[in-house]
């Protein structure tokens, strides 16, 4: 009887180690999919890290794959790469990145580590210098970007059909990224203008760039002269500067502000919509590649409306009157670029506002 109990015992143990060995082969290689957070504890931030990470749960839960999380110890380069290790070692198949702030960071993993895939959201690698010759996206990288002068245009088409005549936009600095969103905002002002049978030059556009992208006194200074002075509604577009322009809209009667890239309206009851770049609708489509083997890599691509890469935010915007129907509506158009809507909003950057090609639209 001790002779069983003890050949029993022994094939309980080597059983069992042969369930952890096969158990722990099986987890390491389905370790799929690692995202690099900005820093500690952003997951939540109703931003780029959160959106993102929405992408990745909803393809990771609808397709039977894994996916962790590594945030990184300090908000710097170095311990983004050591985030970028630790993936690495656990296996990592693709690495995603949310923001610009990653763009040095890929730029010298995507050497690193030639066979991980990496997904650059809403940025191009570079070495930090920022010249001509300062891009390099790798064959193991697809650099993500959007189309913000769509979403721009969907901005300021959406409120000027929504009756308002007296707008504003406020960029942070004069990006290429920020200067698409103003040129978008002011051509979708001038559309729906048009389309309403507004007299020429009714709708008035204040236009002008901030210098940095901080909640500063300053900031809120200049959008409180703005909302005195008889502006309605300031399409905020400089990031944390957005807050200013929030706080000064909070102190003042019927006035409203514009968020951008992400849904803002929780931030505040005058958030009336937001201009969307479609965060996890991008890193589902390139998880999808990834996986089918039509991974875009050394390619730097800009989604529309016509993938679902830019929008509004409609499910809690505060319009008079607009509708989702009117919103469907003009999104289809650009989506399919009929009469060439898409393609004719004019981003360059060598392009002023007031020298857009405006009737409708007085820009100032």
């Amino acid at each position: 009887m001790k002779r069983l109990l003890k050949i029993t015992s022994v094939l309980v143990v080597l059983t069992l180690a042969a369930c952890l060995s096969a158990c722990g082969k099986t987890e390491t290689a389905k370790m799929d999919i690692a995202m690099i957070t900005t820093e500690k504890s952003s997951l939540n931030d109703g931003n780029f890290n959160q959106s993102t990470f929405e992408g990745i749960k909803r393809y990771a839960e609808n397709n039977n794959v894994t996916y962790e999380v590594y945030p990184p110890e300090s908000r710097s380069e170095d311990d983004y790469l050591k985030a970028m290790e630790t993936a690495n070692k656990a296996g990592a198949q693709v690495i995603i990145t949310p923001g610009f702030n990653f763009e040095t960071t890929v730029f010298a993993a995507q050497e690193l580590y030639p066979d991980i895939h990496f997904v650059l959201i809403d940025g191009v690698p570079n070495d930090g210098k920022y010249t001509e010759t300062s891009e390099k996206i790798a064959p193991n990288t697809y650099s993500v970007l959007f189309a913000e002068e769509q979403a721009g245009f969907l901005a300021g088409y959406a409120i000027v059909k929504d009756g308002f005549k007296n707008l504003a936009f406020l960029g942070g600095r004069e990006f290429p990224a920020v200067v698409s969103y103003g040129h978008g905002f002011v051509q979708g002002a001038e559309f729906a203008a048009k389309e309403l049978g507004l007299p020429k030059g009714e709708v008035e556009v204040r236009y002008d760039y901030a210098g940095n992208f901080e909640p500063t006194p300053e900031n809120q200074a200049k959008a409180a002269a703005w909302y005195n002075d008889g502006v309605e509604v300031i399409f905020a577009c400089g990031g944390a500067m957005g807050n200013s322009v929030i706080q000064a809209a909070n102190s003042m009667q019927e006035k409203w502000v514009i968020g951008v890239d992400t849904d803002q309206s929780g931030d505040s009851d005058i958030v009336i919509t937001s201009a969307l770049k479609m965060i996890a609708n991008s890193v589902d489509s390139a998880l999808k590649a990834h996986y089918d083997g039509t991974f875009p890599g050394g390619e730097s691509i800009h989604l529309g409306a016509n993938v679902d890469g830019v929008g509004l935010a409609m499910d809690n915007a505060r319009f008079r009157t607009f509708t989702k129907a009117e919103y469907e509506k003009i999104y289809t158009m650009l989506a399919e670029n009929q009469d060439g809507i898409a393609s004719s909003i004019i981003k360059d950057m060598d392009v002023a506002a007031k020298d857009l090609p405006c009737v409708y639209v007085t820009v100032k």
